[in-house]
């Protein structure tokens, strides 16, 4: 008698693709991120709508801006310990198409109400959609990337990402017109669904034959795990915290840019986004092998000044010109930050631990966003738009010293240039899980697939005509 179990080990076995190890943009490489883009115009057109259409039509005021943001994370953190595990249970392509469309339903279903509350609702079925297609198509990027090579296929994935952060909110200008919301969401959540139908075509599980072990990994039973480690991994976590304290300023800028920008005269923020993207792309297209070329510990610094500079400026002048300063070293700062951190992230983990510590990790971006939403939101209430950019930089010089002092301190093995041979623990690994240690323990769960095979072809093949 067949357990359902196995039933469902021999159907992901099936499904599954194997990673070239010596190639990284593939086939199934440019599909994901061509889904990813799809998705992000969606995400892009909402960021300057959002806090419109609340200020504007729903009239609600800065901290209603502000809890919106919070509420949407709080609703992406409430799933994420879940999606990494189902991910490996039900394969990437599910989660990536069931994300896409639970976000669109929530993009149309704002295009027809005309309160703050019932909106709140909508954004927090969006936060549950974009943590699902994130989780999936994150992980896939890394599943399908050689070791070596990581934070340049993480970079090349965020051009998709940024692109897309970029595009969709002059898009969504020009379709606004000052008042045409409904058809604004409507078109938005269009995108939300191609992204889905462009995901159908994505691998479900990946395979690849690991060079430094010998092993063939990628096959995942997590059931080792115990305790709170089971949702969020604990080499996650201070990365993770870096982290959400530069996304912190990065939602500064976003909160308060699209009205503040109209006080002094601008007819539209959809410029300032589409440099903020335009710098990001530029520098992830063409500087894409720099994270491990000089390490995470200089690539993040130089990524939280730019915040940081771009915060103050903002803050302290109230001119035009200083916006689109600002929004030049945003994108510099977006540029740098993610892909580092989760490439740092990923090569401290097991591969079979992979779905489970992206998940972790990007949970941190609603962490971030969520605290500085409220946090920030608030300030505005009280000290206005322009001083509130403050509370941002005070986020990123947080973070700047909690890189430089936990997670990569000077002289860690990982803080530069990738060491090659053999990979040593270093001490701010260990502190990442003396974090997760007092939580609970944790035990690496075993690889399914065989430790021994040397030929992935082989290994599949054979699982094939056993099934």
């Amino acid at each position: 008698m067949v357990s359902p179990s196995e039933v469902i080990e021999a159907t992901r076995e099936l499904r599954t693709h194997v990673a070239p190890t010596d190639r990284l943009i593939t086939r199934p490489f440019m599909v994901v991120t061509l889904s990813a883009l799809a998705f992000f115009m969606y995400i892009g057109t909402l960021l300057p709508l959002i806090p419109l259409y609340i200020e504007g039509p729903l009239g609600g005021g800065e901290f209603s801006v502000g809890l919106n943001v919070a509420v949407f994370a709080a609703a992406a953190i409430a799933v994420r310990p879940f999606i990494g595990h189902f991910a490996n249970r039900y394969g990437r392509r599910v989660v990536m198409v069931c994300g896409a469309l639970i976000a669109a339903s929530g993009g149309l279903g704002i295009s027809q109400i005309d309160a703050v509350l019932p909106l709140l609702g909508f954004r927090m079925l969006t936060g549950v959609g974009e943590a699902a297609m994130f989780v999936g198509a994150a992980t896939l990027i890394a599943d399908l990337s050689p070791r070596d090579r990581r934070a340049e296929g993480a970079s090349y994935f965020s051009v998709a990402v940024f692109t897309g952060l970029g595009l969709g909110p002059v898009l969504g200008e020009v379709l606004l017109n000052d008042t045409e919301f409904e058809r604004t969401f409507i078109v938005g959540a269009g995108f939300a669904v191609l992204a889905a139908v462009i995901a159908c075509f994505v691998p479900s599980f990946v395979v690849s034959f690991d060079s430094e072990t010998g092993r063939t990994t990628g096959l995942v039973d997590s059931s080792g795990r115990s305790g709170f480690a089971r949702f969020i991994h604990p080499a996650a976590v201070l990365p993770g915290v870096v982290l959400a304290l530069g996304v912190g300023g990065l939602t500064t800028f976003f909160l308060f840019v699209p009205d503040y920008s109209r006080e002094l005269g601008m007819g539209s923020s959809g410029g300032l986004f589409l440099l903020y993207a335009m710098m990001s792309l530029v520098i992830r297209i063409f500087g894409a092998t720099l994270p491990e070329r000089l390490g995470p510990r200089r690539m993040v610094t130089v990524a939280l000044l730019a915040f940081a500079v771009g915060l103050v400026a903002v803050a302290s002048i109230d001119a035009v010109w200083v916006l689109w300063f600002a929004a030049a070293l945003v994108g510099i700062g977006a540029a740098f930050n993610y892909p580092s951190l989760n490439a740092l992230t990923v090569n401290r983990v097991n591969d079979s631990d992979r779905a489970l510590a992206i998940s972790s990790f990007t949970m941190f971006f609603e962490i971030g966003s969520a605290f500085s939403g409220l946090s920030i939101g608030l300030l505005g209430e009280f000290v206005g738009k322009q001083s509130a950019f403050y509370g941002g930089v005070a986020m990123v010089l947080a973070g700047l010293f909690v890189l430089r002092r936990y997670v990569v301190p000077a002289g860690s093995p990982d803080a530069g240039p990738a060491a090659q041979g053999t990979r040593q623990v270093t001490r701010s690994y260990c502190a990442s899980y003396a974090v997760s240690d007092r939580l609970s323990a944790t035990t690496t769960a075993p690889v399914r697939a065989s430790d021994a095979t040397p030929d992935v072809h082989t290994f599949i093949s054979d699982k094939k005509d056993a099934s």
